[in-house]
Order: C-alpha cells, then sequence, then structure tokens
C-alpha cells in the first residue's frame, strides 16, 4: 500500500498554516497528490434558527461562511503555490450539521486524511465532526497534526496502542508505509488478558506479522497505573520519546451518526505527537 492521494480539510483560517505543514511533508515524502477542501460553515442551527429567522439574516449568515471560505482558499493557494507538489484545492459552504456528508465523499476517494487537532482552545465545533466523518464515514485513515510542533516527515519512533481489536489491526495495516521506514516500532499493551490464545505472548501474533514487513518491533507491556488507558500511551510515548502514535478509532452511535468515544476523544485532546487512527 501506498499513499498516493492525501486529503485535507481546512475550516479555520488560523490552522491553515500548521495543518498543511503536516500535509506537505507527507505529500513530498510519498510523492503524492495534495486534495484540499476549504469549508466556510454556517454553524447555525436549522432546528432552532430557522424557524424566526428571516431571509436577510439567513443571507447574512451563508455570506459570512462564503467569505470566511474565500479567506481559507486563498491562504492555502498562497502557501500550495510556493512547492513543487501535484495539488488541487476547492472552496465552498455547508451548514455544520452537514459538514459529514461533503467530507466523507471526498474522504472515500483518498488513501489519507491530514486534519487539525479538533479539540483544544480556539478550536471550532466543526473540526470532531469533520475527524468523525473522514474516520467512521469515509472509512480511510486520518493523520491528526498536533497544536505545536514540527512535522516528522520520515517518523522514527513509532508507538502503537494494542489491544486486540479490529480498530487497532486496522490502524496498524494502514499505517505499515510508516511502520516500515521507522528505526523502531513500539508495541504497547496495558494490562494484557490472562486468560486466551495470546497470554503467554502478549503482541506475539502482530510483532511476527510486523517483522514478515520489515518492520524492527519491541513489544511494552505496561501496567494501568493512571486512571485512563490513554494517559498511559501518552506517558509511554512521551518516555520513548516517539514520533508518531499509532491506534484504532473507537466510537459508539448516536442516532445513526458515530461519534468519538472518551478515550479516543481523550488521546486527540491530549497528544502533543501526531496520532494516526483507522476504524
Amino acid at each position: 500500500m501506498t499513499y498516493n492521494t492525501l486529503f485535507s480539510v481546512l475550516t479555520d483560517e488560523a490552522l491553515v498554516e500548521e495543518t498543511l505543514a503536516h500535509a506537505i511533508a507527507a505529500a513530498e515524502v510519498h510523492d503524492a497528490h495534495l486534495d484540499v477542501l476549504c469549508l466556510g460553515v454556517d454553524r447555525s442551527q436549522a432546528g432552532y434558527y430557522y424557524a424566526g429567522a428571516s431571509a436577510i439574516v439567513l443571507q447574512e449568515t451563508i455570506a459570512r461562511a462564503q467569505q470566511e471560505a474565500e479567506a481559507i482558499e486563498a491562504k492555502v493557494r498562497n502557501v500550495l503555490g510556493t512547492t513543487a507538489l501535484r495539488w488541487s484545492c476547492e472552496g465552498g459552504v455547508a451548514q455544520l450539521a452537514d459538514l459529514g456528508r461533503h467530507v466523507a465523499m471526498r474522504a472515500r476517494f483518498s488513501d489519507l486524511v491530514i486534519l487539525p487537532q479538533p479539540y483544544g482552545n480556539g478550536r471550532g465545533a466543526e473540526l470532531e465532526p469533520v475527524t468523525e466523518a473522514a474516520l467512521f464515514d469515509g472509512r480511510t485513515p486520518v493523520l491528526v497534526a498536533p497544536a505545536s510542533g514540527a512535522p516528522v516527515a520520515h517518523p522514527k519512533r513509532v508507538l502503537i496502542g494494542w489491544n486486540e481489536s479490529s480498530e487497532a489491526l486496522g490502524a496498524v495495516r494502514a499505517a505499515l508505509p510508516l511502520l516500515a521506514e521507522a528505526d523502531v516500532v513500539h508495541v504497547a499493551i496495558i494490562d494484557p488478558p490472562t486468560h486466551g490464545p495470546n497470554r503467554s505472548d502478549p503482541g506475539g501474533l502482530l510483532s511476527q506479522y510486523l517483522a514478515r514487513h520489515g518492520v524492527t518491533v519491541e513489544v511494552d507491556v505496561l501496567s494501568k497505573t493512571l486512571p485512563r488507558v490513554s494517559d498511559v500511551l501518552l506517558r509511554h510515548a512521551g518516555d520513548m520519546n516517539a514520533d508518531l502514535v499509532v491506534m484504532g478509532a473507537y466510537g459508539h452511535s448516536r442516532f445513526r451518526e458515530a461519534i468519538f468515544g472518551g478515550a479516543t476523544r481523550y488521546m486527540l485532546e491530549q497528544s502533543k505527537v501526531p496520532v494516526f487512527m483507522a476504524h
């Protein structure tokens, strides 16, 4: 597998440069085409706002979203225009409740989606549904760029959060091009089960699978000494000076809409390194 088509969604002019820095680095390394969708978001709530709103007010919100999209698109074109990449840029307007459809439709035809960190200071409410749509509806792996820190074109020390789930295995498979180029990949297993076929060799089958792809693997068995599993992973990522964290994206259904589970959300909120996720 190779990453020939990269996709990014930008809804905030302030996040253009930090997100594109990671996207450009990935596109250069993988000699990939980069598609960027610049969306102005109408954040009005249809169920309440439209009931008593005049046509003039509605038009103002759409016009404001259109201005935001144009400003984002102009900045993206300025940044990408200085590179030698193959790229395309498209602008548009979408309602907050309808973002997922636009994102998923394009994510499906990409190999990897690169998005800004969806949580934290100054992060808009639209970033969470954009990330969820790419993962759960688009079924495409996502690289979440942290709010700070320079992009790492070739991650050398990678941490895999492993719990034998199909989501974690899907993330590992999707990340193979990155894992094969790393100097070392640590498979972190937190409180492995004391019963089951793999109790005597936790992570053994995954290590064998990765080794056959030319990956140098180390298995780290950890105890849950902190309240959250994600806390343990983040601490271990810091201890080993990881360049990248690979893990499954876990969610549950709410009104037919997939949303992040608590552990996934906390990981995306607190991580200081890029997080590679798949569902």
